[in-house]
């Protein structure tokens, strides 16, 4: 298994605390067995837990100049109309992917094109799902333009748990689609912002998978 670069210091810092719970364990409670195995138990539930948040698989992924892909693993709990008031002041096709702790939580280009805006905005940490965590989390928006001549909005959106978004998008930088930009750390949500015309192909509740699953077609 492949453990992406930013989990290195949330791993280091686990392992510091696995074996301070164990030396505690080991002999404060030598003379009780079940203790000291629960203990080691639990230590290593939590460092595995750890290692898979921040797993990174080999993802097999084909560029479609007609597709938009899945920006990350994750759960479609949002297909609507929205206002769309920060870059494009139009109507909007907002889907969105939340992440579960216990998903991949590296974030890719939904599309190929030119980066035409980023910006992060520093906010509250209400859990991922709440409607209002689009526009009062901490975030960071991103907008590519498509050769089509579309743009297409993205978010990272920090959660209840996510204290640390990563974002490698840099203004007039080429978007290759499914090469990764960013990351975010211990469950999240990312929204897409999409033109009205586009063909969606994914529905609410249905499993995403980052560079892989088609979310909508331009048409």
């Amino acid at each position: 298994m492949t453990i992406h670069r930013e989990g290195y210091p949330s791993i280091a810092i686990t392992i510091c605390i696995v074996a301070i719970i164990n030396g505690v364990t080991h002999y404060s409670f030598s003379d009780f067995p079940i203790v000291l195995w629960l203990g080691y138990v639990l230590s290593a539930f939590l460092l595995i837990i750890i290692l898979q948040f921040f797993r990174s698989p080999k993802r097999d992924i084909t560029v479609n100049t007609n597709n938009i892909i899945a920006p990350a693993d994750g759960k479609v709990v949002v297909i609507e109309q929205v206002s769309e008031s920060e870059y494009f002041n139009e109507k909007r096709l907002q889907v969105s992917i939340f992440m579960s702790p216990l998903n991949v939580h590296i974030n890719r280009f939904p599309i190929s094109g030119i980066i035409k805006y980023v910006k992060y905005h520093p906010g509250l940490f209400l859990v991922a799902w709440h409607p209002k965590s689009s526009t009062d989390n901490e975030r960071t928006t991103i907008v590519v333009k498509h050769d089509n001549g579309q743009e297409v909005m993205f978010r990272q959106i920090a959660g209840a748990m996510a204290r640390r978004i990563v974002n490698n998008a840099m203004h007039g930088n080429d978007a290759i689609q499914g090469e990764e930009f960013g990351f975010i750390k211990f469950g999240s949500r990312v929204d897409l912002l999409l033109p009205l015309g586009v063909k969606v192909k994914v529905k609410l509740e249905e499993k995403v998978t980052g560079g892989e699953t088609v979310i909508a077609t331009f048409v």
